[in-house]
């Protein structure tokens, strides 16, 4: 078994697409996953599978359009590819405060081509693997280059602020 983490876009945020995390955990248990446990109310799922991430993606993302009212993204990453983001981030290995970072986790076949950076400033994206690293030094409230980024169409994914990076690797690792 392989502990994994689920991360679904656009759940319980500004009042839309509501999925309480009981559901959640329901339907990772009726996919056969093992383990499930949630944290906090944006659709982040710690669970042990047997299959690859992406046949876990499906298979999760399934289960909720045929149990719930919600059809999210779902983008699944390894306990060892949740660690490799932080040991690749551009803007940790700077020295840059984590409270500033922010990281999009990409879904299959996702290949996000970044703008012209230069108007952004002093904001910055990095692409590394299947993840786009940003600096926000303002926040991710006030972000033209995040909103900008999160219209397109080329780079679907779901962004995790800094601290719940790493609280999921600290879950993936009491397994």
């Amino acid at each position: 078994m392989t502990a994994m983490v689920a991360l679904l876009r656009g759940v319980n945020v500004g009042g839309r697409s509501s999925l309480p995390m009981a559901d959640l955990r329901a339907a990772a248990e009726a996919c056969g996953f093992e383990h499930p446990r949630t944290y906090i109310q944006s659709g982040n799922l710690v669970f042990e599978s047997s299959l690859k991430p992406g046949p876990a993606a499906k298979k999760l993302a399934g289960e909720l359009a045929s149990t719930t009212a919600v059809q999210p993204e779902v983008v699944v990453r390894t306990r060892t590819e949740m660690r490799a983001v932080v040991e690749k981030s551009p803007y940790l290995a700077r020295g840059e405060a984590e409270a500033h970072l922010h990281v999009v986790f990409l879904a299959d076949g996702a290949k996000p081509a970044l703008p012209d950076l230069t108007k952004y400033a002093p904001e910055e994206a990095t692409v590394v693997g299947r993840e786009v690293h940003f600096f926000l030094p303002n926040g991710v409230g006030r972000s033209k280059l995040a909103a900008d980024l999160g219209r397109r169409k080329d780079a679907v994914g779901t962004m995790r602020n800094w601290r719940t990076v790493l609280k999921l690797i600290d879950m993936l690792d009491a397994d």
